[in-house]
């Protein structure tokens, strides 16, 4: 231990391959310091006054939307429980990074504990890989309610709905656990400055003095599995959902059905390349200062689209929206309108 600590933080990262296994001692720092994605201070300010707009439409945009799916007994259908699960992981990992990254802006320097940046990477790698998981669920409701629409609620029954949430979440976690702890147990002996705006696994694996090919490759290989996986779930079902859509008789129940998978797509679409960019990649193509944008946009930028594409996009909801509002602003008016529908 007193030979570790006599050691300088350039000659460590040398010496570290010289030192057998049995008389090397594994150091955890006490804390990181985040690089952030600027250093110029304007730009800080800059980006403070833009991202914190977006991370509020991202908060206020998801939980407006789970309450508007519990409020309205209409939306209680398979569809809609999915879509409230969807907009609570946004919520959640958008606030595992946003709050921190916002003050952090506003700061001289950035910092976090050893614990809370594992806590952190946990937390997000497990969210964001679950939301791939549930995206494949949504997928195969999309498929079971154009296909099967006079099955749609035998077969999506709550256990099943359930089921699949269930799975989706071990899913992430399964995938959250085994990156944080291989990642944790790397030794930080070359510098403590991840140069990132949190904890990810690219920039940590770049300060670490250990050989990491092992990391490199459960990296690969438990996101590749899990984007492999749900991405096929997902091209097999609007498979079948594209014959069901041309076997149908009349054009707006194909314009439905392509209005409802029109929103589905764009999450998929944008969720899936901003990852499959940042992780599917060899070591050696990592441009950090690059990537930052990407996991800008991935963090914060995606999770305030997801409701604005569902709702916007989704007459269900709109009309949705105007009942809660009715409601809730003009309850004799929303009583009539409620009463008029029935009718």
């Amino acid at each position: 231990m007193a030979f570790l600590s006599s050691l300088s933080c350039s000659s460590s990262q040398s010496l570290s391959s010289q030192v057998s296994p049995e008389n090397f001692t594994w150091i955890a720092p006490a804390e990181f310091i985040l690089l952030g994605i600027t250093n110029r201070w304007d730009l800080r300010v800059t980006l403070f006054l833009i991202f914190s707009p977006i991370y509020l439409v991202s908060l206020l945009g998801n939980m407006g939307m789970i309450l508007l799916i519990r409020v309205d007994a209409r939306l209680h259908t398979p569809m809609y429980f999915f879509l409230a699960n969807l907009s609570l992981l946004d919520a959640c990992y958008s606030s595992a990074i946003g709050p921190k990254m916002l003050v952090d802006l506003l700061l001289p320097s950035a910092t976090i504990p050893y614990a809370a940046c594992a806590l952190q990477m946990f937390i997000f790698a497990g969210l964001a890989d679950a939301e791939c998981c549930l995206l494949a669920a949504m997928a195969y409701d999309r498929y079971v309610a154009i296909g099967n629409p006079l099955l749609y609620t035998t077969v999506m029954s709550r256990g099943l709905c359930l089921a699949l949430l269930g799975a989706s979440g071990l899913g992430g976690a399964v995938s959250a656990f085994v990156h944080t702890t291989f990642t944790f147990r790397l030794s930080f002996c070359a510098s403590r400055e991840v140069n990132s705006f949190f904890c990810d696994i690219p920039p940590l694996l770049a300060i670490s003095c250990d050989d990491t090919s092992l990391n490199e490759l459960l990296l690969f290989a438990v996101c590749g599995f899990i984007q492999t996986a749900t991405v096929l779930a997902i091209a097999v079902s609007y498979g079948f959902i594209a014959v069901a859509v041309i076997r149908m008789p009349s054009s707006e129940g194909r314009r439905r059905a392509a209005s409802t998978c029109g929103s589905h797509l764009t999450a998929v679409a944008m969720l899936y390349g901003t990852l499959i960019f940042m992780y599917l990649r060899p070591s050696s193509s990592y441009a950090l200062d690059t990537d930052k944008m990407a996991s800008v946009f991935y963090t914060l930028v995606i999770p305030a689209l997801n409701p604005l594409i569902y709702s916007l996009r989704n007459k269900e909801v709109k009309e949705a929206m105007q009942r809660t509002q009715n409601r809730f602003c003009c309850p004799g008016q929303g009583t009539h309108n409620w009463n008029q529908e029935a009718g």
